[in-house]
């Protein structure tokens, strides 16, 4: 069980997962909460949110692709309040495939996840073994197998769960955990501007209720909901042929 979870760190705070957890650990007795987002007038109702309920909270505008922005905005929050927990949350799905927004696709879903993690990790590196020290990644239920409904974005995040993946052994020995958060649908501004059907639709609370669950007890994989979690990963193991025919059934996005 992941304890004293107190000085937290979250990208793309200002809507969807991102705020709603913010909220949810600025409820359950957060003292530092250092977040992040493209549009400063949402953002700052996130952080008057999370003020009310208690806990010192700052927002920054800042691109999650700018490397050197980033390593200076997290050195920053850990000098105030040594962190805990670096969520690197944000994301997202440029619709129509055009080679510019598969370009902003994997520059924010990839190399974005790169530019918090690392020097988050490094700065874990140099705090007592005794402190808690978590790195969380936002990849997708996407992830699990190539969807030609939208290329770049599943893609970009089997990625990063591969990678948070293979970090969670590799960093285990140091004693920072990783964990590789896999959602569904979840109402977001990403799922707002979706046209095709999106089963077990889920609203973000309650999306963040299940990954806050799922850190304190630190689980490697947080994939939810499992239905389509059982789904993917039947397809991801079928011959070619077979998830070929069973894609192509499957509603696109119009």
């Amino acid at each position: 069980m992941q304890k004293n979870i107190k000085n937290i760190l979250i990208t793309g705070a200002s809507s969807g997962i991102g705020e709603a957890l913010a909220l949810t650990y600025a409820k359950n007795g957060a003292k530092n909460l250092f977040l992040s987002g493209r549009n400063a007038n949402r953002l700052q109702e996130v952080v008057f949110k999370c003020q009310k309920f208690g806990c010192m909270t700052e927002g920054k505008i800042i691109d999650v692709a700018d490397k050197d922005a980033m390593e200076k905005w997290i050195a920053e929050c850990n000098q105030k309040a040594p962190l805990n927990l670096v969520f690197a949350n944000a994301g997202v799905s440029t619709g129509e495939e055009t080679p510019q927004n598969i370009y902003n696709t994997f520059n924010t879903n990839v190399m974005g996840v790169l530019n918090t993690v690392t020097p988050a990790v490094e700065i874990y590196k140099k705090q007592s073994e005794n402190t808690t020290k978590i790195i969380a990644i936002t990849a997708s239920i996407a992830g699990y197998h190539g969807l030609s409904a939208c290329p770049s974005y599943s893609a970009s995040k089997a990625c990063v769960k591969a990678y948070g993946e293979a970090l969670r052994n590799s960093l285990r020995a140091q004693n920072i955990a990783v964990n590789v958060i896999c959602p569904g649908f979840v109402r977001s501004r990403i799922t707002d501007k979706n046209t095709c059907p999106m089963p077990f639709f889920m609203e973000a609370d309650k999306a963040a209720d299940i990954i806050y669950k799922g850190l304190q007890k630190n689980i490697g994989l947080i994939a939810f909901p499992w239905p389509m979690r059982f789904g993917v990963w039947l397809l991801s193991i079928l011959p070619n042929c077979l998830s070929d025919f069973i894609y192509s059934r499957l509603p696109h996005k119009v």
